[in-house]
């Protein structure tokens, strides 16, 4: 994954009191119908600081290191390294982005489970020295390139041991736990902690149970080996509604005080990712070509209703080669809204979304109801912040989406008060004056 360094000089809208992510939504579909209708994001960081503000009230005891490759803009990156997150790394080019942020080595972990010898000898350069490991192959690598190296045995959870879907899973069973100890000793490795990682989809909470039971099972069985144990990451799997943190937070607190309490002097660590990042950004897309199909022709998957109502496929300028990625591996998270105000009695009509590649696999949205729409109208995807900003394919000419990035002042004045200024990590940040609110009033045509 290419970073965005060339994205370092970017500027941010702070918002007077009134105006809001609604108009600034407003001000630029108005600037790119004028332009050339490209596709576009709005982040909005204020939500970044109030994630990490509702991390610090409800898992305090949890250090986060923010998954890098979950949204890697600087603008990320910078507030993220401003608040004082530590950072998961999977590339030497990912710690090379936070690093020129300048946070310390220490701050930073390798958690990539398939590593590159080159990238492993990169880490040990640079002093990055807390990496995983689950496999002896992975063990004798890191043995010969860093020598300094604290290795976090990364053990399966119950919920990715023989997992329904064909995904690679990652993690070594308890079992094997005790070879690599064994290897470890004798390559002169040094284990340090234990790694986990229970998935968003997850809905047990007898994995958390589970797995901070085999922690301290392995923790136990390194001190055999004479191994000092500090750290025990609990990964990611956080999706970023307080509801769901507490609810973790009220299944692993008591579990922790129990096998990991305070005073062990064991550092518990985490790796959210989509949890800043997913609700801080929105994707604004263009219809660049519908069609229309008969209702008993339509292959969408969805049952025939036999109607004579047609249905509708429209084509975007952004899929699953760009900004969509995320969507041949999961579900979409997210449902579209149509920018355009329609009367509420407008008929609503079965609709599919299409990126603009007329790939098979470009498929966005399966089925949904919306009301008809023209080429040159708008749809708005909120909750876009993860996993939608890798480098676009080459194919067919898609193109990177420009990003805006804004904040409240009331954000900014949070940020403050926490003791962050512009003037000390967030190097690149230029405040620019709050974009134009347009009235209700205010209309222009989207036609193409």
């Amino acid at each position: 994954m290419k970073g965005f360094i060339d994205d370092a000089n970017y500027s941010v809208g702070l918002l007077d009191e009134g105006t809001n992510l609604g108009n600034v939504i407003d001000n630029y579909v108005y600037e790119h119908t004028l332009t050339g209708k490209s596709a576009f994001f709005v982040g909005d960081l204020g939500k970044i600081v109030k994630k990490h503000s509702q991390w610090q009230n409800v898992v305090a005891q949890i250090k986060p290191f923010y998954t890098v490759k979950c949204n890697s803009t600087p603008a990320v990156l910078e507030i993220l390294a401003a608040l004082g997150t530590g950072f998961a790394c999977s590339s030497k080019n990912e710690m090379v982005l936070v690093q020129e942020l300048g946070v310390s080595p220490e701050n930073i972990i390798y958690i990539s489970p398939c590593k590159q010898v080159s990238q492993i000898k990169y880490a040990a350069r640079v002093g990055v020295n807390i990496m995983t490991c689950d496999s002896e192959i992975e063990l004798k690598k890191i043995a010969r390139n860093h020598p300094n190296a604290k290795v976090l045995l990364h053990i399966a959870t119950e919920d990715n041991i023989g997992g329904e879907d064909g995904n690679m899973k990652f993690g070594t069973t308890l079992k094997n736990c005790r070879h690599l100890l064994e290897c470890a000793k004798e390559l002169d490795v040094q284990i340090i902690g234990v790694k986990f990682h229970v998935s968003s989809a997850c809905k047990e909470s007898q994995v958390y149970v589970h797995a901070l039971s085999d922690a301290r099972c392995v923790f136990d069985m390194a001190g055999e080996f004479g191994f000092t144990m500090n750290m025990l990451d609990i990964g990611g799997g956080f999706t970023g509604t307080e509801f769901q943190l507490e609810e973790v937070n009220h299944i692993i607190s008591p579990l922790l005080d129990i096998y990991f309490p305070e005073g062990s002097g064991i550092k518990i660590i985490s790796e959210p990712g989509s949890y800043f990042v997913s609700s801080a950004f929105t994707l604004a897309v263009n219809i660049i070509a519908k069609k229309v199909v008969e209702n008993d022709k339509f292959s969408s998957g969805v049952e025939k209703t036999g109607s004579d109502e047609p249905v509708f496929v429209y084509y975007m300028n952004d899929g699953v080669y760009g900004s969509f990625a995320s969507k041949l591996s999961e579900d979409l998270n997210t449902i579209p809204e149509v920018h355009k105000k329609y009367k509420e009695d407008e008929p609503l009509f079965t609709s599919s979304l299409w990126g603009p590649t007329c790939d098979e696999l470009d498929q966005i949205v399966e089925s949904c109801l919306l009301p008809e729409l023209d080429v040159g109208d708008w749809l708005i995807f909120d909750n876009m912040g993860a996993d939608s900003f890798h480098e676009p394919s080459a194919f067919n000419d898609v193109q990177r989406p420009t990003i805006y990035y804004m904040m409240s002042f009331s954000d900014w004045y949070e940020m403050q008060d926490a003791g962050i200024t512009s003037d000390t990590m967030m190097k690149n940040f230029f405040f620019a004056p709050s974009c134009i609110q347009l009235s209700q009033e205010d209309s222009f045509s989207t036609e193409a």
